[in-house]
């Protein structure tokens, strides 16, 4: 703040036998006319006096003997206006000014999504998820030192995925208010991804941005036959229907540690009852799930849980069942399939979960064949990890593989996400990496036309204590 300099004024009083005058002076800034006499009187007052000089209130001087009236009212003006001065600087130093309103932290999310949720957790203590103590064999794992010992070794992993599921949290119990029939599934997918963007902090527009946090993998959007890896493309002009049955898949990642959680979203009521049996299969499969259980047995609790519910769609009953060639999985640090999958039928799978393995635990149900095949127009694409060096020959899979490796790594992407960096006709060049086995392609997983398919997911970490299912929320 820049300070303000003032000039005061002492009114001081000149006694004398012949005349008593009270003259505002100011103190070494004006000089004040006077008459000669006047000065001659303070030059013979005594000392004794001089001593009785006082600050008092400025009164009305009596006209002067002299008769020199001029010069004195000069005098006299000049005092006053010098008075006048000290007196309105006063009072604008008393007047305070206001300080400035610091802006509150916001406490709750907005509509649409957009706070930072590392704003509405400063202290980064993020939700935990739900923690469900192991049992039988494992029981002692509760209450172990050594097995506490390691989960607190693990502090920075935990708050990565608290913070990543918090984020799914926040955008798809937004979501699941917000979408409505008549609109596109672009307009869906970019809401949803431009929400995860904002509360991670992270665009991803500028090079390296996307892998620090934000989009796990490019929101799916598969509808009723269509059962996964469904995105529009540029260009897409699909509307959601109010009898539509639509499947929405979406990750979020904090430096590489990815939330995979998915919900169905219907408006017909007669589809609940194949919405039911999906979410009860999948917090089956939740349940059977822990360290050292086969994977198998799982797949036959989701199997026994989801084959007891039916469907009436159009005058007939129809069973729902479990799609036996799609599979939850395990989910490995910025790669969101990892080498162990979880069936979601029953079988001789004797593969065993593990201490420290985060897992997708995924069901999807129909009232088609229960079988998906590839189908359509591909959107969904992963750099592969495991990829052999290749020499490229064609120069825009080469820039195109730069890019790629700058801006996603192994994430998945989508061509929406290649083209919001600028890029523009690189469909040759993504091709040819697809071709030369650099870059895995995802085709839309289909039933049969005219059925209807559902899909629950929710990812769940085996820690050495207990196990969480990190992305449970209030919704599903």
């Amino acid at each position: 703040m820049v300070g303000l300099n003032f000039c005061w004024l002492k009114n001081i009083s000149f006694p004398s036998s012949s005349t008593n005058h009270t003259l505002s002076v100011p103190l070494d800034i004006f000089p004040v006319r006077r008459h000669p006499t006047d000065n001659m009187a303070a030059q013979a007052a005594p000392a004794e006096e001089l001593s009785k000089l006082s600050v008092e209130e400025t009164k009305p001087a009596p006209a002067p003997a002299n008769g020199n009236d001029s010069d004195a009212e000069s005098g006299d003006e000049e005092a006053e206006e010098g008075a006048a001065a000290p007196a309105a600087g006063a009072a604008k130093k008393k007047k305070k000014r206001k300080p400035k309103k610091k802006k509150k932290a916001p406490t709750s999310q907005s509509e649409p999504p957009r706070v930072l949720v590392s704003q509405l957790f400063p202290n980064k203590q993020y939700p935990k998820g739900e923690e469900v103590e192991y049992v039988n064999d494992n029981l002692n794992r509760v209450t172990s030192e050594e097995k506490r010992h390691l989960d607190n070794l693990n502090q920075e992993f935990l708050t990565d995925y608290r913070h990543a599921a918090e984020v799914h949290r926040q955008v798809r119990q937004w979501a699941q208010k917000s979408i409505k029939p008549g609109q596109t599934l672009t307009e869906i997918a970019e809401n949803i991804e431009d929400s995860v963007r904002a509360l991670t902090g992270h665009s991803g527009l500028e090079e390296g941005d996307a892998l620090i946090a934000g989009m796990g993998f490019p929101t799916g959007l598969s509808i009723n036959h269509c059962a996964a890896h469904y995105t529009p493309n540029a260009g897409n002009k699909m509307v959601l229907q109010e009898d539509d049955v639509m499947k929405v898949d979406f990750g979020v990642h904090v430096n590489g540690r990815i939330v995979d959680s998915a919900f169905t979203v219907a408006f017909n009521p007669r589809y609940d009852p194949l919405l039911e049996a999906v979410k009860a299969a999948t917090n089956a499969g939740i349940k059977e799930a822990g360290i050292d259980v086969r994977v198998g047995d799982i797949g036959a609790a989701i199997q026994e849980v989801m084959e007891s519910y039916e469907v009436e769609i159009n005058g007939q009953m129809l069973p729902v069942k479990s799609i036996r060639n799609l599979n939850g999985h395990t989910i490995n640090h910025y790669s969101i399939h990892g080498t162990k999958s979880v069936p979601i039928v029953k079988s001789n799978d004797q593969t065993k979960m593990e201490e420290g393995d985060v897992f997708a635990i995924e069901t999807f149900g129909s009232t088609g064949n229960g079988y998906v095949h590839e189908e359509g127009e591909v959107s969904h694409y992963a750099k592969r990890g495991d990829a052999a060096k290749v020499d490229l020959r064609l120069s825009s899979a080469k820039s195109l593989l730069n890019v790629i490796t700058k801006n996603f790594g192994t994430l998945p992407f989508c061509r929406r996400y290649i083209d919001r960096l600028g890029q523009d006709k690189y469909l040759l060049g993504l091709n040819n990496l697809v071709s030369q086995g650099i870059v895995e392609a995802y085709p839309p997983l289909v039933d049969k036309k005219g059925s209807y398919t559902a899909q629950y997911e929710h990812t769940i970490l085996l820690r050495p204590t207990v196990k969480e299912v990190i992305s449970r929320g209030d919704d599903f």
